[in-house]
């Protein structure tokens, strides 16, 4: 069931929102080289007890994991892109480090992703992030009431195909308010003018997410990471949207 979020309940998530993005900033400063990913996840866990929020992700246990996830952000590094489980791994010169986070504010939930590139960036890395970022602004401005979810999908699918990555359809973006994961699922990619009529008050998280060479993907014998199936690397970008009167209102982007 998709349930329309009243103005003021917008206005709760973007506090949970701002947070997310604010925590994901702080990351993106925190993570050169010689960082372990561990330290990492403990400072988001500093961060998230000091706030007084909740972790989405700590007691996270879907059909697909291995129990539940146990930390607070997925930190995913070069071919891993989803679901990355913190672990001791100190980054290295032109790792690609995707960071996840979701938490909850007074029962509010936000969700965001970045893709950063530790030390000295390749050209194909920065290609390669680049194309998400761009699928995720162009999926933004689909986000408008009156359009349809495939209006959404179909612009991410584009920028993908123009920039010549393939597109997996396994996992993607999806709406979220009180909980993490909420109908409907957003694919990254579908057809113009078809699906859900976008309304006033729905909130998705959407994700465009690609490797550089496959649309297939294999688990980590963790039960939780997710790479690409041939060893190409990765990128992962995401925001939390809301459809208002007026147009697209990002909620993870730090004002």
């Amino acid at each position: 069931m998709i349930e329309l979020k009243t103005p003021a309940e917008i206005g709760r998530m973007h506090v949970t929102g701002q947070f997310v993005g604010q925590i994901l900033a702080e990351l993106r400063g925190l993570a050169g080289v010689g960082v372990d990913l561990m330290d990492l996840e403990h400072h988001v866990r500093r961060r998230i007890e000091e706030r007084g929020a909740v972790s989405c992700y700590w007691d996270y246990a879907p059909s697909f994991g291995k129990g539940p996830f146990r930390n607070v952000i997925c930190l995913s590094v070069n071919d891993a892109v989803l679901h990355g489980l913190p672990h001791r791994y100190k980054l290295r010169d032109g790792d690609v480090l995707s960071m996840d986070l979701a938490v909850s504010i007074d029962g509010w939930v936000a969700d965001s992703a970045v893709t950063t590139i530790v030390g000295t960036p390749a050209d194909e890395d920065r290609r390669l992030v680049t194309a998400s970022e761009e699928a995720l602004e162009a999926a933004i401005q689909q986000a408008q009431p009156g359009n349809r979810l495939g209006d959404i999908s179909a612009s991410i699918a584009k920028v993908a195909d123009g920039y010549g990555y393939p597109v997996n359809t396994e996992f993607g973006g999806h709406g979220l308010g009180r909980t993490m994961h909420e109908d409907p699922h957003v694919s990254n990619r579908g057809r113009p003018g078809r699906g859900l009529v976008l309304k006033p008050g729905l909130t998705i998280a959407l994700e465009p997410w690609f490797a550089r060479t496959t649309d297939k993907i294999v688990y980590d014998q963790d039960g939780w990471t997710i790479r690409s199936a041939d060893g190409s690397r990765t990128t992962h970008s995401e925001h939390t949207v809301a459809i208002t009167e007026n147009g697209p209102l990002v909620l993870t982007r730090v004002l």
